[in-house]
């Protein structure tokens, strides 16, 4: 009887996990929490809906200006590695040569992949220089530039004879002091989370290796084209595929039945049926890695439907813009001076609360551009858009430094 007991715990635990790695649920309980917050019973945050108007005017007029003609990209990697005006993706073309197109897209999810995976706050202090261009980044454009270098210089690679690639041996060899000088670390330029992002490589190589029918024996992250490649893809199959294999590769703190959560946090507010009441579900970067991997599928010919089937992404620039456009008030008294836990029940409503508001910021900046839902999705939205305008008002307000501090890992911010 206690053999058939474990087996039905195991099942529903593995049932709830299934169903927090829904981007359903998390909109679902996003939107709860913003109602509560509106209701007024929230000790987090009130909410000024006549602010939204504002923000999505503000986001508007950026979209203009960085794209006159309203074309815009999706929000996405691709575009960190565009930074200064030098177009590396063609550098990356330059140096594979004459392959076949499902080589180039594993060799730009490869790239893609590990990049996303290091690209947690930088911290105000660190710089990249390029000495390529000339040019030195910082924050999430330095970190795109660094891990650019870094993988066509083969670090991610365990074969000389082919650094254009990613494995997981390769992931395996990584220390704190290879990846520290290939992103240029030192006393004089210190990196947030060097420590963290090194164990989360390290964590991907394991998890690569333990999905071989996905990623084959090699543990190349750039099998997923194979794995996944059709003449059309819903943009959550990515997501649900990413998830199902790499969930493991994040900090385990966070786990249900004993099968991690990834970036799924505690709050006592969050309703939900069984074992998934109380948990407020993210996986920001295994979004922002979806939305990054739209493109090498696409540029491979692949179709590509259902993208607003992700999220916005809840991290401190989109969080950000609505803090310092007025739609969200901080309430702790101590909000600006404490050192807040990535865990703690006031940085999970945030990120709730910035999910739930993009979603209704979207629809605000279309009709301000004129735009309809297929002509701009949320993916663009970001792009154009509330990333940026939440750089931009930070910048403005507080340097560039985000609303609040929190100690970072690496793996999240």
């Amino acid at each position: 009887m206690s053999g058939v007991s474990a087996h039905a715990d195991a099942s529903t635990a593995a049932g709830a996990v299934s169903a927090l790695r829904s981007t359903g649920a998390i909109r679902e309980r996003a939107t709860a929490l913003l109602a509560r917050a509106r209701a007024g019973d929230s000790a987090c945050f009130s909410v000024d809906d006549a602010a939204l108007k504002s923000a999505a005017r503000t986001v508007a007029e950026l979209t203009r200006q960085r794209f006159p003609d309203l074309r815009i990209p999706y929000h996405s990697r691709w575009r960190h590695f565009e930074a200064g005006g030098v177009d590396r993706r063609a550098l990356l073309d330059a140096l594979l040569g004459p392959v076949e197109t499902a080589e180039r897209a594993r060799t730009q999810i490869d790239l893609a992949l590990v990049s996303v995976l290091l690209d947690a706050g930088a911290g105000a202090d660190w710089r990249y220089d390029e000495a390529s261009s000339g040019q030195t980044f910082s924050r999430s454009e330095g970190l795109g530039v660094a891990s650019f270098h870094a993988f066509t210089a083969g670090l991610f690679s365990s074969e000389p004879a082919q650094p254009l690639r990613v494995d997981a041996a390769g992931l395996a060899a990584l220390t704190t002091r290879t990846l520290g000088a290939a992103f240029q670390v030192s006393e004089g330029n210190p990196l947030v989370g060097l420590e963290g992002r090194v164990d989360v490589l390290r964590r991907l190589g394991v998890a690569l290796l333990g999905h071989a029918s996905t990623y084959g024996p090699s543990g190349r992250p750039g099998a997923l084209y194979d794995a996944l490649h059709a003449t059309s893809l819903e943009a959550h199959d990515i997501l649900k595929t990413l998830l199902d294999t790499l969930s493991d590769i994040w900090p385990a703190q966070n786990t249900l039945g004993g099968i991690a959560l990834g970036d799924c946090w505690r709050h006592s507010a969050v309703p939900g049926p069984g074992l998934t009441a109380g948990w407020m579900p993210f996986h920001k970067l295994s979004q922002w890695l979806t939305y990054s991997l739209l493109e090498p599928f696409e540029w491979a010919g692949v179709k590509l439907g259902g993208l607003d089937a992700l999220t916005g992404l809840p991290e401190y620039r989109n969080g950000g813009l609505l803090i310092d456009a007025g739609v969200l008030h901080p309430l702790p008294a101590d909000h600006a001076t404490r050192t807040w836990q990535a865990g703690d029940p006031f940085i999970v409503e945030w990120r709730a609360l910035t999910v739930a508001l993009l979603d209704e910021l979207a629809p605000l900046v279309r009709a301000e551009l004129g735009l309809q839902p297929d002509q701009l999705p949320l993916a663009c939205v970001l792009e154009g858009g509330t990333w940026g305008a939440g750089r931009l008002l930070a910048q403005r307000l507080r340097g560039g430094l985000p609303p609040f501090h929190i100690a970072s890992d690496g793996t999240v911010f």
